[in-house]
Parts: C-alpha cells; structure tokens; sequence
C-alpha cells in the first residue's frame, strides 16, 4: 500500500474524457512524482473518511498508550496517535532525585483529560494515568484477595495511613490480632496486607493485616499443633510482655513464658531479659490441647546451678558476692549466676543495733560473707557478715569480770529494767530486782532515768546468748544484814504501820525494811474487848520480834507479846529443852496458847 507523504486536489475529467463532480485526490510518492495509478486517485470524501478513522477512537479519562517525541526543560511531548500531541509538565516524570525517567522514543501510560485545550492540543497526564492504574490492581486484588504491600505514612483517627500507590485507610482493630497499643510506632514500615473494602468513587479503600495474619496464623496453627508435645524444644518470637512473663509465638499459637521460668537467677521483670519481636529456644513443659494453653520454660535448657551447691558452699567457708536486692529482713547476695544467699539483719554486726540492712549495705555492694547454713532443697544459702570480724562479746569476759565495777549512760529504760551502754554497741542490763535492797519498785524510773551516767557491778556474762547482767544494789551495803545483825528474836522494837491486811499489819522497822504482825499477834485469845488490839495506818506502836529469817528476808512481830511477863523466860526455857534454835518466840507462844 503507497503510503501518503503528501496530497493535491484536483478537478478535470477522468481517462474517458468525462467531467468529474467530485474533487479527486492525487497522492505523492516518496520521490515527490504522483502516483497516476489506479490506486493512486480516490475520491475525497472517501479519502477524509480513511483519514478521520486512521485516528485512535479514544475518549477523555481514559488510559492510553503514547511515544515521547521530545523532553524539553518543562514539558514531555507525548503522541498518542491524535490529530494533535499532548504536552506534559517535567515533573510528572522525574523521580525522588529529581531525575527525568523518561527520553524520547519511550512509552508511557497516559490519561487523556481533555481532546483539546486553547492551544489546540490534547490534555494527558502520567501522574493520573498510573493512580488508575493503581485502582485497576487494587479492585483486581480485591476480587482476588491477593496480598497488597503498603507502606505507613502516619497516624490517623481510628488507625493508619497507607500507601499502596494510592492513600488508603487501615483501621487500628486491623493492624494486628492482638491490640496494638503504639500506633505511632509502625510509621515508615512496610505491611502485607488485605483489601477488604474498596469504592472508586468515593475513592476509599479499607485495608486489614489482621485477616492476613489470622489466615497466615491458622496454618501455622494447624502444623504446629501436630507437632506440638512436652518436652519439645521450639524457636519461637516473643510477641508480647506482661509483668508476669512473656508471650511466644510457636508458630500460630503462643505459649506463655512464665517469669519464674525464664532464669536461674533473679529477674525483677520479664523485659530485664527479653524484648518483643526476639528469638528465642524454649522447652514444652505444659501442654493442654483441648484449651490449647501451652507453658514454657527458658531456664529449663540450661543446668541448674544448685545441683551440688552444698560441695560448693560449706558452712565456715568465706565467700564474695554482690547485693542484688534488700529487704525489711537481710540483704540476697549473688554468689554466682542463679544463686543468691542471705545475711540476715541479725548477722550485720556483733554490736550495733541494725534497724535496716540499707544501714550497712546498698544494691551493687560487693561483699565478703561467711556461709552459715546450706539448704539445696530449700535452695537457700544463709550468709553472715559479722562472722568475718571477732566477736566483742567474747572479749568482754576477760574486760569485764564478775565483780568487775564499770560506769555507763542509761541508754533505755523498760518495766523489767534499764540498759546501760557500756561500749559502743554492747549494752548491760540492770534488772528490777538489782537496782535496791529494800525499796519495792514499780518501775525502774523510781531509781533511774534515761541518759543517766550510773556506776553499776558485773554480774554475769554470757557472749553466746550476748546478754550482760548489772547490778546496782550490789554497790550498797546490804540494809537486811545490818538489821538481822543488831536485832534478835525477843528485842522490843519501834514500827510504824504503814498497811493493815486481812493476815494482818506490815510495820516499817526502818527504811526499806518491814516486818509482819499476824491477826493472831494482836492481843490475848481472852481479852476483854476494851483491851482488843485496834491497829491503824500510820500509827507507830512497840513491838517484839518474835521471828527472824535472814535468808528469807523475813521478820516477825508481836504485840501480844508484850503483855506476857514470863514470855522471854518461857522461850530461854524451852530453847534449853529443846536445842532447837530455829523455833521462834511467837511458835512457842502460839504453842502455849493452844
């Protein structure tokens, strides 16, 4: 077929001599010379037609094919086989750098906006051209549930924006099967991804991982749980962490990795030894398949370090270890990884009162210990601190002999004494009972009070139990003794009544010192009532001693037997008898009576 270079229209008759009505049309060849041949003359409007349907039947919005023509610094020229070209500004064709994509002779996909602008050339756009593009594959993914790539450009209300080519919507609830707490956090990544809605024109389309992902995870599921018994060891990812432990993903089921499972030692939280998204071995130690619940264990793939712990650590032996935790009770020290040990409080210090192990240690301290007990059943090692220095108390036997006198600051008082500080940390104890020979007290502050300075006697000392005993009265001379040794049974003596008993009156003989007088010692069985016996406090009377008992710190008054002339002479007589000198005045005088 001659191919049209150029064309002139003539009018005339045709090779019979006849006049034409009809212009003709006479096609040039490529060598200029007109083609006189058959073929070669057509008539016009056969011609315009052939010519006008040479032209692509294409319509506006529709994406086509075209040639680059020419790339100049603004704009791309683009044929796409119109009457006219199309022009298309530069920047629809340069890349990230700034970079022309595109050079003459290359074809590209257009959008055709409009068939004509004011210039007379056709509207195109690339940029248009590719977002239909980009619908076409969405709507086609859509129908075929094929996977979509996108990637997040920020967060919005209810979830994220995509990019998948064109800006779609993936709600929050989608993004994964578990809640996703740090939305924020994905922006910039790349996701696979489902179309789950999509409307053109509107131009939304709504996206879900989580169907991806439950799809994905169901036929893990499905391999896993065939495979899935005790004792297994599994690779698995942690997926989330609690402050109980640590969620695995073994492959579309998660197994739960309990804190306590996950090492030997010490770990205060999960995330002090793991992180999300981690690999990690792990053995099979529970499996429920109807719940489908699955515990884990970490610290089960490496060997126990208490096995044998008691040939490593026996009692008296020194050993050094770091603090990793205090407590109201002692300090847990690491000896080695997963064994810990105790001081407690009480085994701080031979002297001073420890009201809290941050007064003598802190976490991080490295410390020199004595092991004291060892446990590998219990798994407990107890330590002790003060065990590494010499015990004071025990010095304190030959500082402070018995009968050693020492001066101190009452440092406390109680209802059964006052402590006295006799070193630095070492206190003595003044019982009740030690601080007067005669008073009756009620309380120690009767004698004392705290911060005093008091001289005081060694009574006893016991390191072991670390207890020191002190005595005040013991300083004084003994009162009793003074009295027991000027007074005898039979001396008449002055008392003041200071209580009256159903039994009878206690009579105060001297300071500190008292004596009884029993109902039956009053007066005479006979008496006549006008000369009955009525006693009253406060009262001083004469008496005599009927009875003495030093040991018992006794005495025992008599005012009926006053009134009995012979009763002396009676009580030599019938000590004399007897040789009995331990019977008293008043037992012979009850004696006779009866």
């Amino acid at each position: 077929m001659t191919k049209v270079e150029d064309a002139k229209i003539e009018t005339g008759t045709d090779q019979a001599g006849v006049a034409r009505s009809t212009p003709m049309v006479v096609l040039v060849n490529r060598d200029g010379d007109e083609d006189d041949g058959a073929a070669g003359r057509v008539d016009f409007e056969q011609l315009l037609k052939l010519y006008e349907s040479s032209f692509r039947n294409i319509a506006e919005g529709e994406v086509i094919k075209g040639t680059v023509l020419r790339v100049s610094a603004s704009d791309v020229v683009v044929d796409v086989g119109y009457k006219s070209e199309g022009m298309i500004a530069i920047q629809e064709f340069l890349d990230a750098q700034g970079e022309c994509t595109v050079r003459q002779g290359d074809t590209v996909d257009v959008l055709l906006e409009r068939t004509e602008d004011r210039d007379g050339h056709i509207v195109l756009s690339r940029e248009k051209a590719e977002k239909v593009k980009i619908w076409d594959e969405v709507e086609k993914a859509y129908e075929d549930q094929k996977v979509v790539i996108g990637r997040v450009i920020e967060r919005i209300k209810g979830g994220l924006a995509v990019d998948i080519g064109v800006r779609a919507f993936l709600p929050g609830s989608q993004v994964d099967v578990r809640p996703v707490r740090n939305l924020d956090a994905l922006r910039g990544e790349e996701l696979r991804m489902r179309v789950i809605k999509v409307n053109k024109k509107r131009g939304n389309i709504v996206l879900s991982r989580k169907a991806l992902l439950e799809e994905e995870n169901a036929e893990k599921k499905k391999h896993t749980l065939e495979t899935l018994e005790e004792g297994n060891v599994l690779r698995g990812v942690v997926k989330n962490i609690t402050d109980y432990g640590a969620f695995i993903d073994l492959g579309g089921i998660d197994g739960l990795l309990h804190v306590t499972d996950m090492s030997w030692g010490r770990a205060a939280h999960p995330s002090e030894l793991f992180k999300v998204n981690d690999e990690a071995d792990v053995v099979v130690l529970k499996f429920d398949r109807s719940s489908e619940r699955v515990s884990l264990g970490y610290k089960q793939l490496h060997t126990d370090p208490w096995t044998a712990v008691d040939e490593r650590y026996q009692p008296g032996g020194r050993v050094t270890g770091k603090v990793v935790s205090l407590t109201d009770y002692g300090a847990f020290v690491e000896l080695e990884s997963g064994v810990e040990g105790l001081i407690h409080v009480s085994e701080m210090s031979w002297s001073k009162r420890v009201k809290h192990p941050s007064k003598v240690l802190s976490v991080g301290d490295d410390v020199e210990a004595m092991v004291l007990g060892v446990d590998p059943q219990a798994r407990r090692i107890s330590l002790g601190l003060k065990q590494i220095e010499a015990n004071p108390w025990h010095q304190l036997v030959d500082a402070y002999p018995i009968g050693t006198k020492l001066t101190g600051k009452v440092r406390n008082l109680t209802e059964f004494g006052a402590f006295v500080e006799v070193e630095e940390g070492i206190d003595g104890l003044i019982h009740i009972s030690d601080m007067s020979w005669s008073k009756r007290l009620k309380h120690p502050s009767e004698v004392l009070n705290k911060g005093d300075e008091v001289e005081a006697m060694v009574l006893n000392v016991d390191p072991d139990n670390q207890r020191l005993s002190l005595g005040l009265k013991q300083l004084a001379t003994d009162i009793w003794d003074e009295f027991f040794e000027n007074n005898k049974a039979g001396s008449v003596v002055e008392g003041k009544v200071v209580r009256i008993t159903n039994f009878g009156a206690f009579v105060e003989l001297a300071e500190g010192i008292e004596g009884l007088i029993h109902v039956s010692e009053f007066d005479d069985e006979g008496a006549r009532d006008e000369d009955k016996v009525e006693l009253k406090v406060d009262e001083v009377r004469s008496m005599k001693i009927i009875k003495l008992s030093p040991s018992e710190r006794k005495i025992g008054l008599s005012i009926r037997a006053l009134k009995s002339d012979d009763y002396e002479a009676d009580w030599d007589a019938y000590g004399d008898a007897t040789g009995s000198p331990e019977v008293t005045l008043g037992d012979h005088f009850k004696n006779q009576s009866e």
